[in-house]
Protein backbone atom coordinates (compact mmCIF):
# COMPACT_ATOMS: atom_id res chain seq x y z
CA UNK A 1 0.00 0.00 0.00
CA UNK A 2 1.38 2.92 -0.66
CA UNK A 3 1.30 6.44 0.81
CA UNK A 4 0.03 9.30 -0.36
CA UNK A 5 1.68 12.28 0.40
CA UNK A 6 0.17 15.24 1.92
CA UNK A 7 -0.64 18.53 0.35
CA UNK A 8 1.43 21.59 1.09
CA UNK A 9 0.08 24.96 0.80
CA UNK A 10 2.48 26.65 -1.88
CA UNK A 11 2.74 30.65 -2.45
CA UNK A 12 3.66 31.69 -5.70
CA UNK A 13 5.52 34.47 -6.49
CA UNK A 14 6.36 37.26 -9.32
CA UNK A 15 9.01 39.37 -10.35
CA UNK A 16 10.82 38.64 -6.90
CA UNK A 17 14.81 39.26 -6.96
CA UNK A 18 16.73 35.79 -5.11
CA UNK A 19 20.67 35.49 -4.74
CA UNK A 20 21.39 32.36 -5.43
CA UNK A 21 24.92 31.14 -3.58
CA UNK A 22 27.54 28.08 -4.71
CA UNK A 23 28.04 26.86 -1.37
CA UNK A 24 26.04 27.60 2.21
CA UNK A 25 28.84 29.39 3.93
CA UNK A 26 28.66 31.95 1.22
CA UNK A 27 25.13 32.55 2.26
CA UNK A 28 26.14 33.11 5.83
CA UNK A 29 28.93 35.11 5.16
CA UNK A 30 26.81 37.40 3.16
CA UNK A 31 23.84 37.78 6.21
CA UNK A 32 26.62 38.73 7.99
CA UNK A 33 27.36 41.80 6.40
CA UNK A 34 25.10 44.12 7.86
CA UNK A 35 24.45 46.25 5.06
CA UNK A 36 23.41 43.14 2.57
CA UNK A 37 21.73 41.67 5.25
CA UNK A 38 19.50 44.41 5.94
CA UNK A 39 18.14 44.07 1.87
CA UNK A 40 17.38 40.04 2.56
CA UNK A 41 13.63 39.28 3.51
CA UNK A 42 14.44 35.54 4.25
CA UNK A 43 16.39 32.59 3.96
CA UNK A 44 14.63 30.28 1.85
CA UNK A 45 17.12 27.38 1.32
CA UNK A 46 21.24 26.87 2.44
CA UNK A 47 22.39 28.68 -0.73
CA UNK A 48 18.54 31.48 -1.52
CA UNK A 49 18.20 34.24 -0.19
CA UNK A 50 14.97 36.28 -0.65
CA UNK A 51 15.65 40.05 -1.18
CA UNK A 52 13.23 42.48 -0.09
CA UNK A 53 10.51 44.12 -3.16
CA UNK A 54 12.65 47.60 -4.42
CA UNK A 55 15.82 46.33 -3.46
CA UNK A 56 17.57 45.08 -6.31
CA UNK A 57 19.71 47.29 -6.98
CA UNK A 58 20.56 48.07 -3.63
CA UNK A 59 21.70 44.27 -3.34
CA UNK A 60 23.54 43.87 -7.14
CA UNK A 61 25.69 47.25 -5.94
CA UNK A 62 26.49 45.62 -2.27
CA UNK A 63 27.52 42.47 -3.53
CA UNK A 64 29.64 44.11 -5.87
CA UNK A 65 31.31 46.27 -3.19
CA UNK A 66 31.62 43.39 -1.57
CA UNK A 67 33.90 42.21 -4.18
CA UNK A 68 31.32 39.67 -5.77
CA UNK A 69 30.31 39.77 -9.58
CA UNK A 70 26.94 38.54 -9.61
CA UNK A 71 25.18 37.48 -12.80
CA UNK A 72 22.14 38.93 -13.51
CA UNK A 73 19.37 37.26 -14.93
CA UNK A 74 16.34 38.77 -16.04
Amino acid sequence: MSRVPSRMPVKLHKNVTLIRTSEPVLAEELLARKSLARLVLARLSENFLLVKPDEAEAAIDELRRMGHAPRIVR
